[in-house]
């Protein structure tokens, strides 16, 4: 059989076809990745149109669509950074899916923000820096510069991975750039020390109260014989004390002053909270029908009070976390509109939009994977113990925001985890009600000898990561100088080019 004619040429168009496949699947990759940031340029131009209808007439209206540029900057990162304190617990438990989540706290965060977020924003914009000790030339720059600071912070930690607070950020920017303008003495330092010390005592505050929670959930339910009947008895009464808690801190919001007594405020509560316990007694007893006496069984039930714990909880942070974006544009609109340096008038609707939208798209675009972060690392979780941490966290924030105290929901969230954590951590090596549980279920009960605590076996069992605890502190403590020297170099090259 005659050899074949050798080739002569080169069979190189497969190879290159190829090569512009791969370089092809490489842009659509970098494309996707552009997708979100390009969004996020394209909700900060329509912030900018939508202040510019407002204040297009007025003087300073150019600082003003600057300002909310930045502030809806701002609101891109809150909701980036802290769409886990919502909803984090509830999927990291199972009980929701990542789009329910989503669309859940994109609503309620809204909803908080445009209807109970004013008092906080009075704080951010005017009780900080005493107004009346500031040029009103150097009070929208003040503004301005911590607008800037604080985003850029919030940005670059989040880009890192780092659990900052927001409100830890505008706070701390907001004092930096007044010391940069004009020195301490405006500063009220007095508001400081009480700001200060709820970031201090509201993460305490958190635990203590998801760690009780989660004691009545395992003496009552947990640790029973009949466990579908003790949930089918108490889960109505979680829920109703989850909506009647809500009942009154709207009508905290939006009641005008003095015209209800804490009294009453209370018992309106507990009757709209009895009412809920009146529907979901039959809507709890009919999803327990055919359930297993089994732990597994009570996720079933905790699934509906820990979805309504979510939305409330966005709803209170919606209500607290949207002074940090637009509490300094507040500020400037105030002064360039010529209503009184001090004067602590409610902000306008437009400007509470842009903070409430803002946070939502924010949410939207970049939180799915900070979700993912918190909801499985801190400690183990599932719907009971999530529904502890988010109805905990839920309720410190609302009774901040109606004292008007800008707190950080981040550390009240991983606050509410830690005791959480740390309470399962003690019950389990203490409860005698658990130890009996175990002895009348097990076959063979075996007594093992107490391990010594320092072992590196004992320590890897821990249920609560304590690496965690050095993160938290850090990020504590670095925020608000880190922010505050930032502002104020921000608001000196701000000085040097526009004033």
């Amino acid at each position: 059989m005659p050899d074949r004619p050798p080739v002569l040429t080169k069979r190189t168009l497969d190879k290159d076809l190829d090569r512009l496949t791969h370089v092809e699947d490489a842009s659509k990759y970098v494309s996707r990745k552009l997708i979100a940031p390009g969004i996020g340029v394209v909700f900060l131009g329509l912030a900018m149109l939508f202040a510019g209808v407002y204040v297009f007439d007025r003087p300073g209206a150019v600082l003003v669509i600057a300002a909310a540029a930045l502030a809806a900057y701002m609101a891109l990162n809150i909701g980036a950074n802290d769409v886990t304190n919502n909803v984090g617990a509830a999927v990291g438990a199972r009980a929701m899916t990542m789009g329910q989540a989503l669309v859940i706290a994109a609503i309620f965060e809204v909803l908080g923000a445009t209807i109970a977020g004013g008092e906080v924003v009075k704080t951010i914009s005017s009780s900080i820096i005493d107004a009346v000790q500031v040029p009103a030339g150097l009070l929208a720059w003040i503004m301005m510069a911590a607008l800037m600071a604080a985003a850029l912070w919030i940005n670059l930690a989040t880009w890192m991975n780092a659990p900052v607070s927001t409100t830890h950020s505008i706070v701390g920017a907001v004092i930096g750039a007044g010391i940069g303008a004009v020195g301490p003495g405006p500063v009220n330092w007095r508001v400081m020390i009480e700001i200060t010390s709820s970031w201090v005592t509201s993460p305490l505050i958190g635990g203590i109260i998801a760690a009780g929670m989660l004691f009545l959930v395992k003496t009552f339910i947990i640790y029973r014989e009949d466990k579908i009947a003790a949930a089918t008895r108490w889960v109505p009464v979680l829920i109703a004390l989850m909506v009647g808690s809500f009942t009154a801190y709207m009508i905290l919001q939006l009641e005008t002053p003095g015209s209800f007594s804490s009294l009453r405020i209370l018992l309106l509560g507990m009757a709209v909270g009895f009412i809920a316990w009146i529907i979901a007694r039959p809507l709890v007893r009919r999803r327990a029908r055919g359930l297993e006496n089994r732990n597994s069984s009570l996720r079933v039930l905790f699934q509906l009070p820990l979805i309504g714990s979510a939305a409330l909880l966005s709803f209170a942070h919606g209500a607290n976390d949207v002074s940090n974006a637009v509490g300094p544009l507040s500020a400037i609109v105030r002064v360039l509109m010529g209503h009184q340096l001090g004067e602590a008038t409610a902000p306008p609707l437009w400007v509470m939009l842009i903070g409430a939208f803002g946070m939502s798209v924010g949410l939207l675009l970049f939180g799915p994977r900070l979700i993912r972060l918190v909801g499985e690392q801190i400690t183990k979780l599932n719907p009971m113990r999530a529904y502890c941490v988010a109805l905990s966290t839920a309720t410190t924030v609302i009774v901040a925001s109606w004292l008007g105290l800008p707190v950080s929901t981040t550390h009240i969230a991983v606050g509410s985890v830690f005791g959480v954590g740390f309470f399962r951590e003690w019950y389990t090596r203490h409860s005698k009600r658990r130890v009996e549980y175990i002895r009348r279920k097990a076959e063979v009960w075996t007594v093992e000898e107490p391990a010594d605590p320092n072992t590196h076996e004992v320590r890897r069992r821990y249920l609560v990561r304590r690496s965690h605890f050095m993160t938290i502190i850090a990020a504590w403590v670095i925020t608000v100088p880190a922010s505050a020297a930032l502002a104020a170099m921000i608001y000196w090259v701000m000085f040097a080019l526009f004033v």
